[in-house]
């Protein structure tokens, strides 16, 4: 039990290493993509990433600021800035109390438990959005074949670009083959340490995490603690015209983390086969939100390539998570001139294999053998996360299952039909009844062909909205007009409340005591689901 509690404490510590490392590089990314100074995204890092590893709801997963929130703020920052003088900064801390904002929303999202509501995501929804992000990993790491000449961005060329394709080839060559040496080595870590010193005792002119951080117009990853802000209580006016500023940003990004987090929690779940908590996830998320946007961060949420890095290195615990976001805070306190000597190409060889981690190639296996609405599903969301973001391919895969999901249960509504020794007509009803089968069930009753007793018999059935209410009263109705007699069977008591609440004439065509001892138990099944 001791070497087990020691083993995992050795995995913990380092792939929590290996995560600060590759989430240095991110922040500062992301920072420039927001339009903010890096260490606002380092402090976002170091604190949200903290707070979710001791707070949130699952173990070994890794937050920070992210890509998809940064665009996001792009615009908020940039009309903050507009509206003070030039080099007030003024959309820094609108930033700031948006996030704010933003992580009181999400909060309450928790506290209301609608977290669970993840779960509705369907497979084909969640494999595409895997697939999606593992492209946007790629594709931001491909950005790093550039340099700057002249103030201006360019790809790498000619001795360059050989050398750069050459480190990220030997950093991932080492992260493959290692473990079939030795599975307990940290290879990300080995590998990036290992390319770092071929660099340094080469005197390799290649770019570096201090050079990046330079070209990006920042002064170094140096920096002092976070600090609590208090300019925001004096620069962002607290009236409605800021609420109606930051309100609508603050919704969006909150979504946007949820929704990241949730997937990644899911994702995280599939790969430790355990099961975290989603509620308790989205209140951490919220109140690491507050706290970075009161101490000066751009606010974040989970990272699925740290999250996968830290996974694979074996993290599994929240120690993984804490050493990762204190580990960051030492890089900017006192190892800034270290990390700063750190290629860059080491830490796109680290993303790249990520993306060969991520990326469901079981999905191009599959597409031939699934249904053709979820291929287009998985398709259509893998390439809406690439073209816009998370939050909107998700919520579009959703609809389209949805709808489809509705179209394939419309059609399996049916009746069967027979008579009984007395001349009254039975339709049994068989499948759901709901908005998108009505036009199919009222189909199946001839109004003016039908004897003077009808029965219509839901023992099969079941009425799950207003508009199969609508369409059961309008059949009831054209009888009662034709002038016959017409009697409702096996309604769940569930049912017979709402048609009664909603037309009390109906109660009449309602039977209750029914000798049929299926009905009793249809009836508790009814209120249990």
């Amino acid at each position: 039990m001791v070497e087990f509690i020691r083993k995992r404490a050795k995995n913990d510590i380092l792939s929590g290493l290996t995560v600060a490392l590759a989430l240095v590089p991110e922040a500062v990314a992301f920072a420039f993509v927001a339009g903010v100074d890096p260490l606002v995204g380092l402090y976002a890092a170091f604190m949200i990433g903290l707070i979710t590893a001791i707070f949130g709801g699952r173990p070994g997963m890794i937050s920070g600021a992210t890509g998809a929130l940064a665009v996001v703020m792009v615009s908020l920052v940039a009309t903050g800035n507009s509206m003070g003088t030039e080099g007030e900064n003024l959309g820094l801390y609108y930033l700031f109390a948006t996030v704010i904002l933003m992580g009181i929303i999400q909060m309450i999202v928790g506290l209301l438990r609608l977290g669970k509501f993840v779960r509705l995501i369907p497979h084909p929804v969640m494999m595409g959005f895997v697939n999606g992000l593992a492209i946007v990993i790629f594709l931001s790491q491909v950005g790093m074949f550039k340099e700057v000449v002249n103030g201006e961005s360019q790809w790498l060329q000619g001795a360059g670009l050989w050398i750069m394709i050459g480190l990220v080839a030997l950093t991932m060559g080492i992260m493959h083959f290692l473990p079939m040496l030795n599975k307990k080595l940290p290879e990300a870590l080995i590998a990036i340490g290992a390319v770092t010193a071929i660099v340094i005792l080469g005197n390799l002119d290649v770019a570096t995490v201090g050079s990046f951080i330079k070209d990006g117009g920042g002064d170094g990853l140096k920096g002092g603690l976070p600090q609590f802000q208090t300019e925001i209580f004096s620069k962002v006016p607290f009236t409605w015209e800021t609420l109606k500023f930051i309100g609508p940003y603050a919704l969006i990004l909150a979504a946007i983390g949820l929704i990241e987090s949730l997937m990644t929690l899911n994702l995280i779940d599939e790969l430790t086969e355990t099961r975290g908590q989603s509620n308790r996830e989205c209140v951490a998320q919220g109140g690491a939100n507050i706290i970075t946007g009161l101490f000066g961060g751009m606010g974040g949420c989970a990272m699925i390539g740290q999250s996968i890095i830290n996974i694979k290195a074996g993290g599994r615990t929240r120690v993984s998570g804490i050493v990762a976001a204190v580990t960051l805070l030492c890089f900017i306190l006192f190892a800034s001139g270290l990390i700063e000597q750190v290629p860059i190409a080491a830490l796109v060889g680290v993303m790249f294999m990520v993306v060969i981690g991520t990326f469901a190639w079981s999905s191009f296996r599959i597409l031939n053998k699934i249904p053709v609405s979820d291929a287009l599903v998985l398709i259509s969301v893998s390439i809406l996360t690439v073209i816009f973001d998370l939050a909107i391919a998700v919520v579009a895969g959703i609809i389209i299952s949805a709808l489809v999901f509705a179209w394939e249960n419309a059609k399996r509504i049916r009746a069967r039909k027979h008579t009984l020794e007395d001349g009254t007509k039975v339709y049994e009803i068989w499948g759901p009844l709901f908005f998108g089968s009505i036009q199919a069930f009222k189909s199946k009753f001839d109004v003016n062909g039908d004897p003077d007793k009808i029965i219509i018999d839901f023992m099969e059935s079941r009425v799950s909205d207003h508009s199969a209410l609508e369409a059961l009263f309008q059949i009831v109705e054209k009888y009662e007009a034709a002038g016959k007699e017409v009697h409702v069977t096996h309604l769940s008591e569930e049912c017979q409340l709402l048609m009664v609440k909603a037309s009390p004439t109906l109660a009449n065509v309602i039977e209750k005591n029914i000798d049929d001892p299926r009905y009793h138990v249809m009836a508790r099944v009814n209120q249990l689901v």
